[in-house]
């Protein structure tokens, strides 16, 4: 996906969001703003795929405000929260006893939800209760486009590429079921801290690492994948898989900027360059399959 004119100022947004978690030092952040907007000058032109702009401007930001995971409490908040809101989730999913076809989307459904959820900041206010009600309210709509009977066919070897932490955990429902199903889940979280997406250390201090086959890393703290960056084995498990399965935006973005599949699309849109990309409008639920 290429960058969109509105992509700049929710990066700048979102760099002075990240500044504000590292320091009270408002100098050092007049500081972080303005260097980030000259890499932005630099970076942004129309055309260029988007997270050529977003990642440079993400990591110049860390390096002046020398912290390597401005995130690291709020990730800790969002998986508190998340833990809270999973067993109403899972109930959810296997309420009944659905067939195999339904469960997936149910799971996979419950994971698209987890996307739309920012538990880092409504996690320090909102309670429970307002996560169960709008999870419910949201299983209730279901998805908007759903490609998910399709791909239950294709679950032999699902590498799943995550996004945030919070939501990791009902992606979980989703490993869980692949494996009762008789498939293989390789799981692909980021190499280094970028935002708050999911790492390795993240990933084995939750013990998601024992609910799948294996744990690869996109070798770098880019945002979504670069490719140019991922180590041998991820772009091996990627040409071997039987599906790819990309959660949230950012993988979105990245990954549609290359010749993959099959590879399914977990999301809600969230902004409306993605969404447009998409063909749906903002606040669509998504599970939308791609096939070569």
């Amino acid at each position: 996906m290429k960058v969109d004119p509105q992509c700049s100022y929710c990066l700048l947004s979102t760099v002075h969001y990240e500044s504000k978690l590292s320091t009270d030092n408002e100098m050092l952040i007049d500081k972080v703003m303005q260097e980030c907007i000259r890499v932005l000058n630099e970076t942004y032109a129309p055309g260029v795929p988007a997270a050529s702009v977003s990642t440079p401007i993400h990591r110049r930001a860390y390096e002046l405000l020398n912290d390597s995971d401005p995130y690291r409490d709020l990730k800790k908040v969002c998986n508190r929260t998340a833990e809270k809101v999973f067993p109403i989730a899972r109930s959810m999913v296997y309420d009944g006893g659905p067939s195999d076809n339904e469960l997936f989307r149910r799971a996979v459904l419950a994971a698209v939800i987890g996307n739309f959820f920012d538990f880092a900041v409504m996690g320090l206010e909102v309670p429970v209760s307002f996560f169960d009600e709008t999870f419910r309210q949201h299983f209730t709509r279901g998805l908007d486009v759903d490609d998910t009977s399709r791909m239950l066919g294709m679950l032999d070897n699902v590498v799943y590429v995550a996004d945030n932490c919070g939501e990791i955990l009902l992606d979980t429902l989703v490993f869980d079921i692949i494996k009762e199903l008789g498939g293989h889940v390789t799981l692909v979280v980021r190499g280094k801290p970028i935002l708050n997406d999911v790492t390795m250390k993240d990933v084995i201090e939750l013990g998601i690492d024992g609910k799948v086959d294996r744990v690869l890393t996109t070798g770098s703290g880019s945002i979504g994948v670069d490719m140019e960056q991922a180590p041998q084995e991820l772009l091996d498990a990627f040409r071997d898989a039987s599906l790819i399965i990309s959660k949230g935006m950012a993988n979105y973005e990245t990954l549609t900027e290359h010749q993959l599949g099959p590879i399914a699309y977990l999301l809600k849109a969230k902004c409306r360059p993605v969404a447009r990309h998409i063909g749906v409008d903002v606040g669509h639920s998504v599970a939308q399959l791609f096939e070569q």
